[in-house]
């Protein structure tokens, strides 16, 4: 009998819970979704039935967020990405451990809002990345929506490196992160000129990587993960080198110094010496209403420069926290401004980011925002157009003459060490107004320009095309082998550092079989899982 009575007080507990969580769903949780989340489309809810959602108001949550979710890739392959949005929400609200719908739901809101033209509403970045904070906080025991996170500052944003090295810094002590994502961490430590702690993630990779592979040598996962590592490392050592990373460090330059030949003058052994000067130019004519063509100059051969071109409003005020702050920086937004997974941006607020192609030392780029007014919505009266450069972000080939941080670059107009700290970037601000973009007022009838006053119109093209063609490109150090493809000579840097004869191309592919590290640069362990360099007896082997 009192077994009886257990068994009718322990289901009546259950039912009491049960009710308890859908009437707290029904009064907080729907309430909250439909207020902050739902969509003005009643297309998000189509197909789904009523009795779904009382399941899910009656404690069902996992059960109906699973169901929302096979809802939402209908949205996907129609194309319906608004309807997405709410669906996302509410799957995260209902079963806040579904790491998948954080990570999809973080690239969506980040990438999938485009304009006719596939350039991103950059808008929306400070949601996805508030989504990505939430879900990780949620999920605190596994690598992956801190990995997401950081991705999305490494990537997308592509600048404010040090963000993205703040999350994968979290990821790497997840024991479930994989080991080939781990490599990533060197790369953002890189762009964020932290080039001894790139190395040194490399060294740590790399004894690891070793120990696994001797455990069973049969496994081709382990010897592929080891000899790429391998490769990273050996291919870093000589670029540290071969940029004059380490003597620069021993002078103790800073990057103000390299506009100083005399500070610089001890440098004169190594790729980056002299400064090469980018000669950036500028001019943005206004077409039609809100399209401009962008053209202009720089004076660097190979392919693979692109410059950012930023078009917002003067001043970015969005409302944070009850209050009113502007959150521009230069070339950029305070991304991280917002915890809250707000899915509507300020639609009142201009952002248009887009990359300028440099060829045959010159850019020229048609931006239509014509076609999307309600991204590129023009409500104030006076915007800012921005041009900014970081060697952070350029490719391996284009690094190799400006380094890390921009000591191999200067521009006589329009180099900048402010606006990034540490860093030498190329930086130029033009004020255009809102007259002026949408062909307005007294611009109805003019063509608007603007320009920077070192730009020159482009010469006729030649009569015979021929004459315009490059056949090898020039050296951009007085008197060097510069960039260009083939053997690279054997030469003696000044303090005996290195001797090198690397079998380079356009882009930097060294044997290692044929890069000796002597003296000042070598790897010391004094503690088996830190990699420093120090000066030392033994110079840096690596292991077979």
């Amino acid at each position: 009998m009192a077994k009886g009575k257990t068994s009718a007080l322990a289901l009546g507990i259950l039912a009491l819970c049960v009710v308890g969580q859908g009437v707290m769903q029904s009064a907080f949780v729907f309430p909250k979704w439909k207020k902050d989340y739902s969509t003005k489309n009643p297309s998000a809810m189509n197909g789904i039935d009523p009795q779904q959602l009382l399941f899910a108001l009656a404690g069902f949550r996992e059960m109906i967020a699973g169901i929302l979710w096979v809802r939402a890739d209908a949205f996907f392959d129609s194309g319906n990405y608004d309807a997405i949005l709410p669906i996302i929400r509410l799957v995260t609200i209902l079963d806040p451990h579904e790491i998948d719908v954080y990570a999809t739901g973080m690239w969506h809101i980040g990438y999938n809002f485009t304009d006719e033209e596939q350039r991103s509403d950059r808008r929306y970045i400070p949601s996805a990345l508030a989504l990505g904070k939430e879900g990780s906080s949620q999920n605190p025991n596994t690598y992956e929506m801190y990995f997401e996170t950081g991705w999305m500052w490494y990537h997308k944003i592509d600048d404010d490196y040090d963000n993205a090295v703040k999350w994968f810094e979290i990821a790497r002590t997840k024991e479930d992160m994989l080991p080939a994502r781990k490599n990533l961490l060197s790369m953002a430590y890189q762009r964020d000129g932290r080039v001894e702690d790139a190395a040194a993630n490399y060294g740590a990779l790399y004894k690891a990587a070793v120990d696994v592979f001797n455990k069973d040598k049969t496994a081709f996962s382990s010897r592929q993960n080891r000899d790429t590592i391998e490769n990273n490392l050996d291919t870093m050592l000589v670029r540290m080198v071969q940029r004059g990373w380490e003597a620069e460090k021993r002078l103790g330059l800073k990057p103000t110094d390299f506009s100083d030949p005399a500070k610089i003058a001890p440098l004169k052994d190594y790729d980056i010496y002299p400064p090469f000067d980018v000669g950036f130019s500028v001019k943005a004519t206004v077409l039609e209403p809100r399209v401009i063509k962008f053209e202009g100059t720089w004076n660097v051969l190979p392919v693979g420069t692109r410059i950012r071109v930023v078009l917002r409003d003067q001043n970015y005020i969005v409302h944070v926290d009850g209050k009113d702050v502007d959150e521009a920086r230069p070339a950029g937004l305070n991304w991280d401004y917002s915890n809250d997974v707000n899915l509507d941006p300020p639609k009142d607020k201009t952002f248009m980011m887009d990359q300028l192609f440099v060829r045959s030392r010159r850019f020229n780029r048609k931006v239509d925002m014509s076609k999307d007014p309600t991204m590129y919505p023009f409500t104030s009266d006076k915007y800012w157009l921005e041009f900014y450069y970081n060697p952070r972000s350029a490719p391996p080939h284009i690094q190799d003459k400006f380094s890390w941080n921009g000591e191999g670059m200067t521009d006589k107009n329009y180099l900048n060490t402010e606006v990034r700290e540490g860093q030498r970037v190329v930086f130029a601000r033009m004020e255009i107004t809102k007259d002026q973009i949408l062909k307005l007022g007294d611009w109805a009838d003019k063509t608007p320009v603007v320009k920077t006053p070192n730009y020159i119109e482009k010469a006729a093209a030649p009569s015979n095309p021929s004459e315009d063609i490059v056949v090898d490109i020039p050296s951009l150090r007085s008197g060097g082998w510069g960039w260009r493809s083939g053997n690279r000579p054997v030469r003696k840097f000044s303090e005996g550092e290195v001797e090198r004869r690397a079998h380079a191309g356009p882009t930097l592919s060294p044997n290692p079989a044929t890069v000796s590290i002597d003296d000042p640069l070598r790897v010391c362990q004094p503690d088996p899982s830190t990699w420093k360099f120090c000066v030392s007896d033994e110079p840096f082997k690596r292991q077979e």
